[in-house]
């Protein structure tokens, strides 16, 4: 029995804004994730984010520091990477960080926002003939984190989110989903 125990991976429950331990990799069962480093000059900077079923990893990291941050209550089972496993984390790795890359270098705060939203949306949220629906809130994500992710101020992101719904860009769904209209 003892050595049973000893087999079996292991599994956190971690709250949000809890760090997941370093120098492991993780298959995320519940909940998301956000990576996040540091410039020189202590600003956040977003890596991007992480939903159930994703591998992400701490170990040898490509950037550091790097902080693998709880977003939400999240439930993790520790991994040992194979090959392709690694090959697909780098591979998602690499396919987040150019569209967070693309997104950020819009030279319009509105068009860097709302492209940004519809990442967002198509990434973790829903695509239906309407539009794009998110929940905010069911990512945890606040106004700070958003500017992280698009290179933006949380003030400038507050202002154009507020500018957004007045001009019908973003439309309210239930007490706290968006829904990113289709064009026509």
């Amino acid at each position: 029995m003892t050595a049973n125990l000893l087999q079996r991976p292991l599994r956190l429950t971690l709250h949000a804004s809890d760090a997941l331990p370093d120098g492991m990799s993780w298959k995320i069962l519940e909940g998301y994730v956000i990576a996040t480093t540091w410039s020189g000059d202590g600003d956040v900077i977003s890596l991007g984010i992480w939903s159930p079923g994703d591998l992400i990893s701490s170990e040898q990291p490509a950037i550091t520091p790097l902080e693998l941050n709880c977003l939400t209550t999240v439930v993790v089972e520790k991994i040992e990477l194979n090959t392709n496993e690694q090959q697909q984390l780098l591979d998602h790795e690499r396919k987040m960080l150019a569209e967070l890359l693309a997104i950020q270098r819009i030279r319009s705060a509105d068009a860097r926002l709302i492209k940004l939203l519809q990442w967002i949306a198509r990434s973790f949220g829903q695509v239906n003939s309407h539009g794009c629906r998110l929940s905010l809130s069911e990512l945890n994500l606040t106004h700070r984190q958003l500017a992280e992710l698009c290179g933006l101020t949380r003030v400038t992101v507050t202002k154009i989110l507020s500018r957004f719904r007045l001009g019908g860009q973003l439309l309210a769904v239930g007490e706290s989903d968006l829904l990113i209209p289709s064009l026509p």
